[in-house]
């Protein structure tokens, strides 16, 4: 997707680009080589860092010479070899040997993924912090609760932002375990580790290929896990996470955008220079943020979609175009959810709460509203009096913002401890 037509895409930087994935594809090399020499399979001369070839690298005439093979891994070892020929045979020689462009790309889309949803979560941070303020700072101020785009009974505003907050920790707990448990995807040439066995037998080198494949994980910083060629629960489980995400910000949105009319005013985005202007209308004043948020959260669905549908497609031992078709929506979901991830953060933390607007509403309905409260009333004898005020049909609204409250500080006690 051209950055052009998704406004905001810069807020995910360099995560998943290009050039980025083109790092990651040598990154992934560079620790197979080290990992070889490290067995003693080749000579410690070849084990080098092959990072400083990067910036010479044209990652649009490596996308033109892909289409030969299918994929960019293969133009990619045969130009890094054309370069290491004259000032390192060895390493050219022994460069990708035991791999197969499969093993390079998974892994290195891991290894972008990893990032990406490292950055998620900071800004997934920001939102507990701001989330977990509005939602104790308002746990008393009172708004029309609507069900079915209907006036229901009193809530609080508090509430409505410990909901929101609630959807967020789920989000985050789901993202942290799919991000933990993406490995190292290294099976040869149709997921057996025959070549790198073979390796290991000719040069009567130390341990086994799966030794080696635990080393190069272990350089990477990634679990390691048996070849996940055809099944592609890696994957599948982290578009997951990033769709329950924009699930949970997607909502947010969608409850400030309804706030957000004139009409009602309850809520307003945090200006910004330019925001939410009209080509043609002066007076507008978009709620901007909201709907780039909702825009993401619409499209993730079916971005995860394509995920499964590769996954259920999966035949052989390396599918005839499912694979293919996997890179595109998990580069774009991923950079999707982390743009909306930033626009989020910053709606929250700028959000405007009109309090004497939702109390006027709440005033000026309080005859609806009660109607639940009346109606039980009638049905019970008691010596005590109804009180027919908003403010006091809250029900157990305090205990349940504690409780949401509660486990966003165990989750901040958490990452203070793992920092």
């Amino acid at each position: 997707m051209p950055a052009l037509l998704w406004p905001g895409d810069d807020r995910a930087g360099d995560h998943l680009s290009d050039i980025a994935v083109v790092r990651a594809m040598i990154e992934v090399e560079t620790a197979w080589l080290a990992a070889l020499a490290e067995a003693g399979i080749v000579p410690t001369e070849a084990a080098i860092d092959l990072a400083g070839l990067v910036g010479a690298i044209d990652p649009d005439a490596l996308a033109a010479a892909a289409e030969a093979g299918g994929n960019p891994v293969i133009p990619l070892v045969n130009l890094l070899r054309e370069r290491l020929s004259d000032t390192n045979p060895d390493a050219a020689r022994w460069l990708h040997r035991g791999l197969t462009s499969q093993d390079v790309l998974d892994t290195a889309l891991v290894l972008g993924l990893r990032g990406s949803a490292d950055a998620v979560l900071a800004r997934i941070d920001r939102q507990v912090d701001a989330l977990a303020g509005l939602a104790d700072r308002h746990r008393a101020d009172p708004m029309a609760g609507r069900t079915l785009t209907q006036h229901a009974v009193p809530v609080t505003f508090g509430l409505m932002a410990a909901q929101w907050l609630y959807g967020v920790l789920e989000a985050r707990d789901d993202l942290r375990d799919a991000r933990d448990r993406l490995p190292v995807q290294i099976g040869g040439a149709a997921g057996t580790l025959a070549a790198p066995t073979e390796l290991v037998r000719l040069a009567e080198g130390r341990g086994d290929a799966i030794a080696l494949a635990r080393a190069t994980a272990a350089r990477l910083d990634l679990p390691w896990a048996p070849p996940w060629h055809t099944v592609r629960a890696p994957l599948t489980r982290f578009a997951d996470a990033l769709t329950r995400a924009l699930d949970a910000w997607g909502h947010v949105a969608a409850d400030v955008l309804v706030r957000a009319r004139p009409e009602i005013a309850e809520l307003a985005e945090p200006p910004g220079n330019g925001r939410g202007g009209s080509s043609t209308m002066p007076q507008k004043a978009n709620p901007i943020l909201s709907v780039l948020i909702r825009r993401a959260a619409l499209t993730a669905p079916g971005l995860a979609a394509q995920l499964h549908l590769a996954a259920g497609s999966a035949v052989d031992e390396r599918p005839d175009g499912a694979w293919h078709t996997e890179w595109m929506p998990l580069v774009q979901l991923a950079r999707n959810a982390l743009t909306a991830a930033d626009q989020t953060a910053e709606l929250l933390e700028g959000l405007h709460v009109d309090t004497g607007r939702m109390v006027r509403l709440v005033l000026s309905a309080a005859s609806g509203l009660l109607a639940e409260q009346r109606s039980l009333a009638g049905l019970v004898d008691s010596s005590s009096e109804p009180d027919f005020d908003p403010s006091n049909y809250l029900g157990s609204t305090d205990a349940l913002i504690d409780e949401i409250l509660g486990r966003a500080r165990d989750g901040a006690r958490t990452r203070s401890e793992g920092a």
